[in-house]
C-alpha cells in the first residue's frame, strides 16, 4: 500500500486598523521572537475563514471580520517544519482588547510605514507586499 505524505493547512490575517497592523511575537520555534503575522493551523472539519477568525482571537484577543482574501502559499520551504499551505487573508477589527494570548509572546500595532524595518517570519514579508497595504 501507498503512503501519501500531506501539506499542513494553515491560515494567516493581516489584521488592519487605520494604518496600522498588528504582529505577534512568535513564543515556540520555528521563528522564536520574531514578528509574525497571526495566524496558526486549521482544525480537521473547520473552514479556513473560521480557523482565521479562531486564531486571530487566541493570538491577539481581538474579534475580526474577515474582508478580502489575499492569496495561498505553498512553497514547500515556507516552513521549516515542513511542507505548510497557508490561505492569507486581511481583516478588520470589531471587538476585543489587543493582548497576547496562545503561543504569541507579544502583540502590538505597527505603522504600516515602518513594516520594512522588521524581520518577518516565514514569508509573510511576501504575503504583505500581495496585500497591496502601502
Amino acid at each position: 500500500m501507498t503512503e501519501y505524505k500531506n501539506p499542513a493547512l494553515t491560515v494567516d490575517t493581516i489584521i488592519i486598523d487605520n494604518n496600522k497592523i498588528v504582529l505577534i511575537k512568535r513564543l515556540n520555534e520555528p521563528y522564536k521572537d520574531y514578528w509574525a503575522i497571526p495566524g496558526g493551523f486549521v482544525e480537521y472539519g473547520e473552514k479556513v475563514e473560521d480557523a482565521a477568525i479562531r486564531e486571530a482571537k487566541e493570538e491577539t484577543g481581538l474579534d475580526i471580520e474577515l474582508t478580502k482574501l489575499v492569496g495561498v502559499y505553498s512553497d514547500p520551504e515556507r516552513d521549516p517544519r515542513g511542507h505548510t499551505v497557508t490561505v492569507a487573508f486581511t481583516a478588520k477589527i470589531i471587538g476585543g482588547c489587543l493582548n497576547s494570548d496562545s503561543d504569541a509572546k507579544d502583540a502590538k500595532f505597527v505603522n504600516i510605514t515602518e513594516l520594512d524595518k522588521i524581520n518577518l517570519a516565514f514569508d509573510h514579508k511576501n504575503i504583505l507586499e500581495d496585500s497591496n497595504l502601502q
